[in-house]
């Protein structure tokens, strides 16, 4: 490498200079490194570039380089097996989102209710993580996710919540978008249409008086629903019924499908919980997610780009 930049600086055009820092950026974004997890040393003898778009480029590169430096500092210290893989961009043009065969309401397609769905339709090899409820309120959790960079949805349950506003404040400035989970989180198809209209309305106004933002995005309570509920996320503001095609705890996995395997565009349900519920604490969930995907090539993809 040292050879190429010294030739560039005393042959080539500003053009072939950019053409360089491209193609470092291209390496970079891609994953620089090694599959243990260890850091690939930069190009010695790096010589400065002249030209303004080529100095703006190797900038660019220089805070790249810095900021998988960090990832991999992130990755150590959480005790991961590897570093996370970084997503894509999100899509220019967004998916056809349609509702899963079997998982149709009477008329879903006449009344147009929202899509229910436990995927994304995607080449991209990601998965995107979904958190519920927020009983669990563990400040190293949100260390651990902004120390990594790596997104996730929350879905919120009113009177988990309601308690400490500073946590969820905290997730959202981070990133993390706060979506819709009930204010009681009771099983739906047993309330009237009046009754589900009251729980999932009364959780977008509880939303966005604490928080700002009124969600589009709605998870029933045990991922159950009827046509009445989706009539009620409808009026109340609902694009989007996410379901989940895995599931991930502190010491296992649970799958929808038979196989037992991830796909792309994959959702994955987990939990706000702590030891008192669950053998470990949120980063060891974490800890067993992040294992899993990485190893079988997968990066976490942030839900709301691909909607």
């Amino acid at each position: 490498m040292r050879a190429v930049v010294q030739n560039d600086k005393r042959r080539a055009t500003g053009g072939a200079r950019i053409g360089l820092v491209v193609l470092a950026l291209a390496v970079i974004a891609s994953g620089c490194a090694q599959p243990d997890g260890g850091q690939v040393a930069p190009a010695g003898g790096q010589q400065p570039l002249d030209a303004p778009p080529a100095r703006a480029l190797d900038s660019y590169a220089t805070k790249l380089r810095a900021a998988h430096a960090a990832r991999i500092a992130a990755a150590h210290r959480w005790g991961l097996r590897r570093v996370p893989l970084v997503a894509p961009p999100a899509p220019g043009k967004k998916p056809r989102i349609r509702t899963r065969k079997g998982f149709e309401v009477d008329g879903h397609r006449e009344l147009d209710l929202p899509p229910v769905f436990t995927t994304i339709p995607t080449r991209d090899k990601v998965v995107f993580l979904t958190i519920d409820d927020g009983a669990e309120k563990d400040p190293a959790f949100l260390r651990m996710m902004s120390d990594l960079d790596v997104p996730y949805t929350a879905f919120l349950s009113g009177y988990l919540v309601k308690d400490d506003d500073r946590y969820f404040r905290q997730m959202q400035s981070r990133g993390t978008v706060l979506n819709n989970h009930t204010l009681w989180h009771r099983y739906m198809p047993g309330l009237s249409y009046r009754g589900q209209r009251r729980e999932i309305c009364g959780m977008q106004r509880f939303i966005e008086r604490r928080y700002g933002t009124r969600p589009t995005l709605f998870r029933p309570p045990f991922g159950s629903y009827d046509r009445a509920t989706l009539r009620a996320a409808k009026a109340c503001g609902i694009d989007h019924v996410p379901l989940w095609n895995a599931e991930v705890f502190v010491d296992h996995w649970e799958y929808r499908e038979a196989d037992r395997r991830l796909r792309p565009g994959d959702i994955v349900l987990s939990h706000f919980r702590g030891r008192e519920q669950w053998k470990g604490a949120m980063p060891d969930m974490i800890r067993r997610f992040l294992n899993k995907v990485t190893t079988e090539g997968y990066a976490v993809g942030r839900l709301e780009d691909y909607l």
